[in-house]
């Protein structure tokens, strides 16, 4: 069995903070912004939450898929964000949206994340245990935010996508994923041992912008020509690649090595920013509500985060 995507969805708090705002909080403009990451604005919650999002992401997905939430087997939630730790937000969404027969759990590879869980769907597709999958990255990176800090503050905003995953017969088109621990360093963010320890800069997010820019420029390529090769394919009879939002230059930069078109990397981000494990799924979703995905495409998901992670899949869109 192989999985397909047959509903996507997605969730954008509906505060926009633009880059006048930002530059109202730290030193910098919209120009300078805009030259560096090609960034406009960003949605932050207020009264959302990552797992409200979620949920109604999930809700859209399966009303596009025509499916009712009964139907779903599992759920799987990509986040590093979520307000909730126990229940998962896997399991708050299943309450939400009444996905009573569905099993899940959580995911947490940063803004590689979808790209993981949907992996991890397709093997459970695969080995013939479940056949309708919810995968959902869901973000609130506005709480894990210095809002102080220039080089990291510009960069994130909040949001959810989502996908119902099915299975249909046919061979499995095969992914690659990677880690590399030894430069974690480069992107990190950590917790309070205890009630008493005084939150620090160490507790928002903290990261090497040129070492991560380096690596993602460098490793994207190299597993989306990995994939490619996998599957028998060539650059040429792919028709979308849709990666992670992390940052303009970084996106031109895959293409150049490709040596593929730009108008083959649809971006959002100047509208979103880097929404981590989200940015994937929002940008499906709109792509495929705009109707610009059609039946027989062949499009490449590729991730690159925190760990450091990267991956890329292949799709044939239904």
């Amino acid at each position: 069995m192989r999985a397909r995507i047959s509903g996507t969805g997605s969730c954008i708090p509906l505060h926009r903070l633009d880059n006048e705002a930002i530059s109202r909080m730290v030193d910098t403009s919209d120009a300078w912004i805009r030259e560096r990451t090609g960034i406009e604005s960003r949605h932050v919650i207020c009264e959302e939450s990552t797992v409200s999002m979620a949920a109604e992401a999930a809700e859209r997905a399966l009303q596009n898929a025509g499916m009712d939430p009964e139907e779903i087997d599992m759920i799987l939630v990509s986040t590093i964000s979520s307000e909730v730790i126990l229940p998962c937000t896997a399991c708050e969404v299943q309450r939400r949206i009444g996905a009573v027969n569905a099993a899940g759990f959580d995911i947490n590879a940063a803004c590689a994340g979808f790209l993981v869980a949907y992996q991890t769907a397709e093997m459970y597709i695969a080995s013939g245990m479940y056949r309708n999958i919810l995968v959902i990255g869901s973000e609130g990176l506005s709480h894990l935010v210095n809002w102080k800090d220039r080089g990291t503050c510009i960069l994130f905003g909040d949001g959810a996508g989502a996908a119902v995953v099915t299975s249909q017969s046919g061979e499995r088109l095969e992914g690659a994923c990677h880690s590399d621990g030894k430069k974690g360093t480069a992107l990190t963010c950590r917790t309070r041992y205890n009630e008493d320890e005084m939150p620090d800069d160490r507790c928002y997010m903290q990261m090497d912008g040129q070492a991560v820019f380096r690596f993602a420029v460098k490793k994207v390529p190299e597993v989306i020509e990995e994939v490619l090769e996998k599957n028998h394919l060539s650059k040429d009879e792919i028709d979308w690649f849709i990666l992670h939002q992390a940052n303009g230059r970084i996106l031109e930069s895959v293409a150049r090595r490709l040596e593929v078109g730009i108008e083959k990397f649809p971006m959002n981000l100047q509208e979103y920013g880097n929404t981590s494990s989200a940015s994937v799924p929002i940008l499906l979703d709109e792509m495929n509500r705009k109707g610009c995905l059609k039946p027989g495409q062949n499009i490449v998901m590729a991730a690159f985060g925190a760990g450091l992670t990267w991956g890329a899949s292949i799709i044939q869109w239904q």
